[in-house]
């Protein structure tokens, strides 16, 4: 049952909140170590796992106790980024994998997409906060 607070599209924005704050993080560090050789960079991804979660309702619901096991569809609650590392390239010949040039333009882009995502989340706050106002007269 969704409330006014756990509807999917609050719960998403709300994710995606997470997952573009720890983006962030991940950059800014990738970025920290664009100099240090054999660093390899990181990435987050987040926007599968919930466009699958989003999906996942209209199916049947399979049962799994374990995360490997085949057919398991994760909810939206369950819905988490996960940081991988990127070891299958090399930018430069000391190993480094980490391209300034697109490191910055990604984090301009989750910049972009976290200010959507807050004003969205505020909005949603905005039109709560006056209907239970309004309810109150």
């Amino acid at each position: 049952m969704n409330s006014l607070w756990t509807d999917n599209a609050t719960v998403s924005l709300q994710k995606g909140l997470d997952a573009a704050g720890e983006r962030n993080r991940v950059m800014a560090h990738n970025v920290a170590n664009v100099n240090t050789p054999m660093f390899k960079r990181q990435d987050v991804s987040f926007e599968k796992q919930l466009r699958q979660a989003l999906a996942a309702p209209d199916r049947l619901p399979l049962v799994t106790t374990h995360e490997r096991h085949v057919g398991g569809q994760k909810s939206l609650q369950d819905v988490g980024h996960k940081v991988s590392t990127d070891r299958s390239s090399a930018m430069r010949s000391d190993g480094n994998n980490v391209d300034i040039d697109r490191e910055m333009a990604l984090m301009a882009t989750n910049q972009l997409n976290y200010n959507a995502m807050t004003q969205m989340l505020n909005e949603r706050y905005s039109l709560m906060r006056y209907v239970i106002h309004e309810g109150r007269r």
